[in-house]
């Protein structure tokens, strides 16, 4: 993707993940969230897509909503899960109507419980190197796919995993997108790993994912459904500013995640990555604050 290329200015890009709403409220939210990062011209925005395809329909006419209505660039994530071939043709299909070409392409986590065994559907793909060969032959699409800097939970080792991303990369995948992670050196050592595997594949972007942490609750929770968990330094570091109430400390919380998503973005500019994405959860304000002190945008007047 022709917008994570640096063009040699001083401000490197960032784009940021939105989830389809669930309900009317939801909505709302989003859209004040699609309006405030408009202003702040992100790279691009991507939607998420549920468990075996749970949100599918709301992920295309959101996507299509975005790209029709504002001037956001939205890239739409597809998943291999619980979907035939001609079922994903399909989806590809009703993206493109949309007038939607950047795609996102993961194999996905099962229903029910993410956790739980991968099962292929029985005329479906097996893996998400075949999902970027079927995108990239039904048009002229932009796909990207994701990346794991501690490897995904699912790889026998590294070294699988490397071959897992590389494999996604010569299938014609233009970039990855990290899961989250909260050492800088996770990500520095998987981007070594992609260039010693394949200096050619090692040359495309490999986008780090941040999450401003806000809830130490809805974190773990995150962390939990995707087989990891926070370091246990960081996590007893959110558990002392969460308190011992009932109910967590959020405001303590929400200072030491808007510090640590700092952190990581200076190091990660440091070390040169090629963009900044960030998990927002449908809220502008904890992923804003974090841009203005790395100076990604302007303050807030």
């Amino acid at each position: 993707m022709d917008r994570l290329r640096s063009d040699g200015a001083a401000r490197i890009p960032f784009s940021v993940e939105f989830s389809p709403p669930r309900d009317e409220a939801g909505e709302a939210r989003l859209w004040r969230a699609v309006r405030e990062f408009e202003q702040l011209q992100p790279a691009f925005v991507s939607m998420t897509y549920g468990a075996g395809g749970s949100t599918r329909d709301r992920t295309v006419r959101v996507t299509g909503q975005i790209a029709e209505e504002t001037t956001l660039l939205p890239v739409a994530h597809l998943t291999a899960v619980s979907h035939s071939v001609d079922e994903l043709r399909s989806m590809v299909g009703s993206y493109a109507d949309r007038g939607i070409s950047n795609i996102l392409v993961l194999r996905g986590d099962p229903p029910g419980d993410p956790l739980g065994d991968w099962e292929k559907h029985p005329d479906g793909v097996e893996y998400a190197d075949e999902l970027v060969t079927l995108v990239r032959e039904l048009g002229d699409f932009h796909v990207g796919v994701a990346s794991f800097p501690e490897g995904h939970y699912r790889a026998l080792n590294l070294e699988q995993d490397t071959r897992v991303l590389v494999n996604k990369l010569r299938a014609g995948a233009e970039y990855s997108i990290t899961q989250m992670f909260f050492d800088v050196d996770d990500y520095l050592r998987l981007r070594d790993r992609v260039v010693a595997f394949d200096p050619e594949q090692g040359a495309k972007p490999i986008v780090p994912e941040i999450m401003p942490i806000t809830s130490l609750r809805t974190v773990r929770r995150a962390l939990a459904l995707s087989g990891s968990a926070l370091p246990k330094a960081l996590d007893d570091r959110f558990t002392t500013a969460a308190g011992t109430g009932p109910e967590e400390d959020r405001a303590a919380v929400r200072e030491v995640g808007i510090e640590l998503a700092t952190q990581i973005g200076e190091r990660l500019i440091a070390e040169g990555a090629p963009a900044l994405h960030f998990i927002t959860l449908n809220f502008a304000k904890a992923t804003r604050e974090v841009l203005t002190n790395l100076g990604l945008c302007a303050a807030r007047v």
